[in-house]
C-alpha cells in the first residue's frame, strides 16, 4: 500500500483533507461565479472588467497580509481543530451573505448599490476565513502524519485543493448563479460537519502570550521565521509564483471575453486547466522526489512556466478576429484551430508551478521544529499575500495605464525569472547543508 493510500484512509489525516477540500471548493465556486456574473452580465468594458476582478483578487488576499500573524499565533498556540470547528461555524454565516448578494444579482435587485457591495464583503470575509484556516492545514501535518508522510501528505493537500478548485470554477462557469447562491451556503454546512471530525491537535508550546498587535506580530513573526535561510528563500520563491499566479487569474475571465471573443464557460476552461495542471504537478514532484524534500527540480520547473507563460501569449496574439455578434460557447471554441495549443500552453503552465511550489510549502513545515510551523506558515501568508495584493494593483495600474491584457501576460513569464533565481540559491542552501 503507498503511503498516499494509506493516509486517506486514517482519521489523522482524512477529516483534515477533506474539510481543505470543501473549503477550497466553495471559496472557488463563490469567487468565481460572482466574478464571471459580474464580468458577463453587469460591466461592457475591458478595463472596467479587469478593474472588479483585480478588487475581487485583492479584497480576498488582504487578511493574509494583515491577520496572518495573529492566525499563525493562535494556531501553534491553542487546540488545531478547535480553531477549524470555529472557523468552519463563521463560513456559515459568511455565506448566508454572499449567497444572499449573489441571489440579489439574479434578480436585479439594486445590484451595483447592494448586491455587488455584499458580495465583496462576503469575499473579504472569506478571506479571514481562509487565513485562520491556512497555517492549520499544513502544520497540523507535521504533528498528526510521520515523518516519512509529511511531503505525500503535503502534496495529497495540494493536489487535492486543485481538485476543489477544479469543481468549484468548472461549476461557477456552467451553473446559474441562484444555484450557486445556495451551493455555498450547503457546502459551508458540510464543511463544518466534517471539521469537527478532525483529531484533537493540541498545542507543542505552553504558556505563551498571543500578541494582538498585527503590525508588531507581523514585522516580529517575519524576523524571527525568515532567520532560517532556507525558509528565508522558498518564502520569497513561493511569493513570486503566486505573484505571477494572480496576475494570471486576474486576466482569465477579460482576456477570454475580449480578446478570445469566448462565453463565461470558457474562461472557467481557462481556470480549470489551470488547476488540473496544479493538481498533476503536485503528484509528479512527489514522484520524481520520491518522498525527500528537496528544491532540485524548483529552478527548471519554473523557467519551463515563463516559457509557457510567453507561448501562451503568442498564440492569443494568433487569435483570429471574431466576425459574429455572439460570444463563443465551449465547443465553438474548441473548433478554432489554435484552441488546443492555447489550453496546452494553460496545462503547461500549470503543471510546472505544481512542481515548483509544492516541495517549496514542505521546506516550510519540515525545516523548522513542529512547534513552529503555524507561525512559520504564517510569515510564508503575510509575505505571499503582500506580493500578490502588489500584483493585483499592479494589474489594474496597467490596465488603467492603457495596457492590453495579452501584454500584461509577458510580466508574468518575466518574474519566472526571478523565481528560477530563487529556487537556485534554494537548492545551492540546500546542498550546502548535506
Amino acid at each position: 500500500m503507498t503511503t498516499s493510500t494509506h493516509l486517506v484512509r486514517t482519521r489523522r489525516f482524512l477529516p483534515l483533507f477533506i474539510t481543505q477540500l470543501l473549503g477550497a471548493f466553495n471559496d472557488n465556486l463563490y469567487k468565481n461565479a460572482m466574478v464571471l456574473y459580474v464580468v458577463y452580465s453587469v460591466y461592457n468594458s475591458e478595463a472596467a472588467e479587469a478593474r472588479f476582478s483585480a478588487i475581487a483578487s485583492a479584497l480576498f488576499i488582504l487578511p493574509f497580509f494583515l491577520l496572518s500573524a495573529l492566525a499563525g499565533q493562535l494556531a501553534d498556540m491553542r487546540d488545531k481543530a478547535r480553531i477549524i470547528r470555529i472557523v468552519k461555524a463563521c463560513e456559515i454565516a459568511i455565506m448566508v451573505v454572499g449567497g444572499g448578494g449573489l441571489a440579489m444579482a439574479w434578480a436585479g435587485m439594486e445590484v451595483e448599490a447592494i448586491a455587488i457591495p455584499l458580495m465583496l464583503a462576503a469575499l473579504l470575509a472569506m478571506g479571514v476565513h481562509s487565513t485562520f484556516f491556512g497555517p492549520i492545514k499544513y502544520a497540523i501535518l507535521p504533528q498528526h502524519l510521520r515523518a516519512g508522510e509529511v511531503l505525500a501528505g503535503t502534496g495529497l493537500v495540494e493536489a487535492g485543493t486543485y481538485i476543489a478548485i477544479l469543481a468549484g470554477t468548472i461549476l461557477a462557469g456552467w451553473i446559474p448563479v441562484e444555484v450557486a447562491a445556495a451551493g455555498v451556503v450547503i457546502t459551508a454546512l458540510v464543511g463544518y460537519a466534517t471539521g469537527r471530525q478532525v483529531p484533537p491537535a493540541p498545542p507543542m508550546i505552553e504558556d505563551q502570550r498571543v500578541d494582538y498587535n498585527i503590525w508588531r506580530s507581523s514585522i516580529n513573526l517575519i524576523r524571527n521565521t525568515t532567520r532560517h535561510r532556507q525558509v528565508f528563500l522558498a518564502i520569497i520563491a513561493i511569493s513570486f509564483f503566486w505573484t505571477v499566479g494572480t496576475i494570471l487569474f486576474i486576466q482569465f475571465p477579460p482576456l477570454a471575453k475580449n480578446v478570445l471573443f469566448a462565453s463565461k464557460e470558457v474562461a472557467s476552461l481557462f481556470l480549470v486547466m489551470f488547476s488540473v495542471g496544479i493538481a498533476i504537478g503536485s503528484v509528479t514532484i512527489n514522484a520524481l522526489l520520491k518522498g525527500t524534500v528537496s528544491a532540485r527540480y524548483s529552478p527548471a520547473s519554473v523557467i519551463a512556466m515563463g516559457v509557457f507563460i510567453a507561448a501562451f501569449h503568442f498564440v492569443c496574439k494568433s487569435w483570429p478576429a471574431h466576425t459574429g455578434t455572439q460570444l463563443m460557447d465551449t465547443g465553438q471554441f474548441i473548433a478554432e484551430p489554435l484552441a488546443i495549443p492555447l489550453l496546452a500552453c494553460l496545462l503547461f503552465i500549470a503543471i510546472a508551478g505544481g512542481m515548483f511550489v509544492v516541495p517549496l510549502y514542505a521546506f516550510l513545515t519540515t525545516v523548522v521544529d513542529k512547534s513552529e510551523t503555524a507561525r512559520t506558515i504564517a510569515a510564508n501568508n503575510i509575505v505571499n499575500s503582500g506580493a500578490m495584493v502588489g500584483g493585483s494593483i499592479l494589474a489594474v495600474g496597467l490596465s488603467a495605464a492603457g495596457v492590453a491584457i495579452i501584454d500584461q501576460l509577458l510580466l508574468g513569464a518575466a518574474m519566472c525569472s526571478i523565481s528560477a533565481w530563487l529556487g537556485w540559491l534554494l537548492y545551492k542552501a540546500e546542498r550546502a547543508l548535506v
